[in-house]
């Protein structure tokens, strides 16, 4: 992809030059509204394994994720065994923490349990924001929530459920990834994008 040094963008990515992996993630993802399974799913694992890290640490290893995790396929993931934990702890291209393998995988049931329940995890998850976006009106980072009342609820539900690793900052993370609020500030090309798209 051809990255346009010319655009003005929100800051966290940085610049282009010394990570355009971010940048274009920025550019062509987050705040993209979501209504995959599988997507949702992936923004769930990568945003809990970001716990206490940055997401650019993540980002940088996304590719070894897809290929650990068979693509974040849960049906898949929800059958993983000790041996395969195993596996994954020893794997240097991702990030290697017990707590959060194994709750991944135990996402993946309930994620399971919540599709055949709820029909699919998009219907449920968008009932959080009445079925569309919350374009926030952000000026600078700084304003940026780390939750909202919306994650609060979110984060609840989740947690009642059986999920792990969805606190409600998790949760307003995976909001931002998945477009369910729009947090690019407003002087950044991808606001008026993603509100007019």
């Amino acid at each position: 992809m051809s990255i346009d040094h010319n655009l003005k963008r929100c800051q966290w990515p940085g610049k282009i030059e010394s990570n355009p992996l971010m940048v274009e993630y920025h550019d062509t993802e987050w705040g993209v509204p979501v209504h995959d399974d599988r997507r949702h799913f992936e923004y769930l694992v990568l945003d809990a394994f970001q716990a206490g890290l940055s997401w650019s640490t993540v980002l940088n290893k996304r590719e070894n994720f897809r290929e650990a995790f068979d693509n974040f396929d849960p049906e898949l993931i929800a059958r993983y065994t000790r041996c395969k934990v195993n596996a994954l702890l020893g794997n240097p291209g991702i990030i290697r923490n017990r707590l959060k393998v194994e709750s991944t995988i135990s996402n993946a049931r309930k994620f399971l349990e919540l599709q055949e329940h709820e029909g699919s995890f998009d219907a449920f998850v968008w009932r959080f924001v009445d079925g569309r976006t919350r374009h926030n009106r952000w000026r600078t980072l700084k304003q940026l929530p780390a939750r909202s009342a919306q994650s609060d609820a979110m984060s609840k539900a989740l947690r009642e459920l059986g999920f792990k690793f969805t606190g409600s900052t998790i949760c307003y993370a995976y909001m931002q990834a998945a477009g369910l609020v729009n947090d690019h500030v407003t002087s950044c090309f991808r606001h008026k994008q993603i509100r007019d798209s």
